[in-house]
This record gives C-alpha cells, structure tokens and sequence, in this order.
C-alpha cells in the first residue's frame, strides 16, 4: 500500500539532530544553520502529528516516537547511500581511463581507438597522455601503457609489441653538401634527442650514445644537439629538416609510408625481447569487466598489426 512521506530533507534532518541531539550539530554535518534544522523537524513533527522531541534548556533529547523511527530512518539513509555508490559503480563500469606515454598515445594509440569504440560504443574512454609515473592501485588510471623492459611488480604486464631505435631524418638530409649515407655521415648534422625519461634513468633507454657506442662511431658528441620531452616533438623536428632522430617503428611507420621521413641507414638498437610497449592492468583489479574488455581488445589489436617492412 503507498504511504504518503514527508519531505526527504525533513527527515533528513531529523535523523541527523537525533543521532546528535543537537541541532547545531546536525546543522555543521548538513551544512544548513540550526534554524533551518529546527524548521525542518517542527515540519516533520507537523506531519506525523507528535513531539520528537523534549526542547530543553540544556538540551535536546528524543521523545518514544523519535526513538522508536530513528533506526529505521538510519538504515534507510544508509540504504540510500549504498544505492547511489552502486548508481556510481554502474558509471564507473562504463568509464575507462587509460594512461599512456603521448608520443605512443598520438601515433598508434587514438589512431587505433576507434576500433575499440566500435566494439564497446556504451564506454566512455578518457586518454590521459603523460609519461609520469601513475599508481593504478589507488585507481589514479584503470590501464597504463608504458614503454619499458617490463619490469612493474604489482601488475600484470602484457608485452604488446616490440621496438627497436634506428635514425630517421628528412629526405632533404641525403642531399647537400654532406649527404647521410653512412653513420660517421652523422657528425655533420644536428642530433635530435627525446629526453621523456627521468635523467637517473638516461643509461636504460635507448639513446645517441647508446646506438653511436652499438654501431663502433666515435668522435661524435652525443650529447649535443636540441632537446625534447616527448619523442613525437623530434620526429617532426626531424620531419621538418631540423636534424636527425632516433624513431622506433610504432612511432614512424606512417612518416616513413608517406615519405616524410627515411631511414638513412638500416641499423638499429635496442634488445627486441626486452624494450618495448606494455599494458600494465593492477594485479587486484584484473577481473574488472571494462580492464579485461580493453586488455582482450589491445592484445588482439596489436597481435594483428604489423609495422611496414620500409626500406629507405
């Protein structure tokens, strides 16, 4: 049978000045003055047709009618709020925040996403493009990608596909007065560095002086040249003549379909069983729909993907 209710903030109200027997108090924690409190209660008390409580000089207490409803009205505030969490869950489930590095992020990542949009149209995707170093225990992302050598304790890491470092430069570069057509060629042009990494890290990733030491050059300064915080800010450099870079594939592969870059010389560097992309999903969250949804997806995605065989 339907019961007429009174207001939900008269309620509200009550069940907050009688866990507190104080109005002021249960003013503060509803963030209203004691007054409207006060109004409220009277309001309640007009309804249901008795006292709820005995004002006193000193005090507040509840009468037997307040007593006896107070639970009842505890449970169900209660109730209320595990039903707008599970309203919130239910939104949460159909949100999906992934943290990616932004050179990755802009070349392969959003350039693929629409498939995965196609599959799973009902969720939303947030890409949070950084480099920086997120805690997926504490939820700051539900899915990270990282370029690496695998090694994050904690998660489970999937290895989506492997890189190598090789130079690329603009055509432009194998003209002129000093054409790149052998690695020593390189000490009569700019090199362009990416530096996305933390500077204590410089010796584990791939590097100018890392693949001039691989390839046996020396005389050339390593270290000079313009520097950039993500490896797409070199590439263009690199696209516009400024120089040459170090691109992996995943990140040129469209630059060099298109001609706007090439590989000068085919050699590369880097251990291809260890430096590469990974997903990385927090071990206590691997069975979470939406995460398994996304890792299923990338892992068929990239299964499939295959960077062009270019020649320069």
């Amino acid at each position: 049978m339907k019961t007429n209710l009174p207001p939900l903030t008269s309620l509200r109200a009550f069940e907050a000045a009688a866990r507190h027997q104080s109005f002021a108090q249960a003013a503060d924690e509803l963030h209203v003055t004691p007054a409207a409190i006060s109004h409220q209660v009277k309001a309640l008390e007009a309804f249901v047709g008795v006292e709820l409580f005995h004002r006193k000089a000193r005090g507040l207490t509840v009468t037997e009618a307040g007593r006896g409803a107070q639970p009842f009205l505890q449970g169900g505030f209660e109730q209320l709020a595990e039903a707008v969490m599970h309203m919130r869950s239910v939104k949460d489930d159909l949100r999906l925040t992934i943290s990616v590095g932004t050179s990755f992020a802009s070349m392969w990542l959003v350039p693929h996403l629409e498939n995965f949009r196609r599959l799973h149209p009902d969720m939303d995707v947030l890409v949070d493009a950084t480099d920086k170093t997120v805690d997926l225990t504490k939820r700051a992302a539900d899915i990270a990608i990282r370029y690496g050598c695998g090694d994050y304790p904690g998660h489970q890491v999937d290895h989506i596909v492997n890189e190598q470092e090789f130079p690329v430069c603009s055509p432009r570069l194998l003209e002129g007065e000093h054409p790149l057509r052998k690695p020593d060629d390189l000490r009569y042009h700019t090199l362009l560095h990416d530096l996305w990494w933390e500077e204590e890290e410089a010796d584990l990733w791939p590097s100018w002086t890392s693949w001039l030491s691989a390839v046996g050059i020396e005389g050339i300064n390593a270290s000079k040249g313009p520097r950039f915080s993500q490896s797409s800010l070199a590439i263009q450099a690199a696209i516009d003549g400024q120089g040459v870079a170090l691109g992996s594939m995943v990140l040129v592969a469209n630059d060099l379909a298109e001609g706007w870059l090439v590989r000068p010389f085919e050699l590369d560097v880097g251990d291809p069983d260890c430096f590469g992309y990974f997903l990385l999903v927090a071990d206590q969250r691997t069975d979470e729909p939406k995460i398994k949804a996304f890792r299923n997806w990338l892992l068929e995605e990239t299964k499939t993907y295959r960077v062009p065989d270019l020649k320069s």
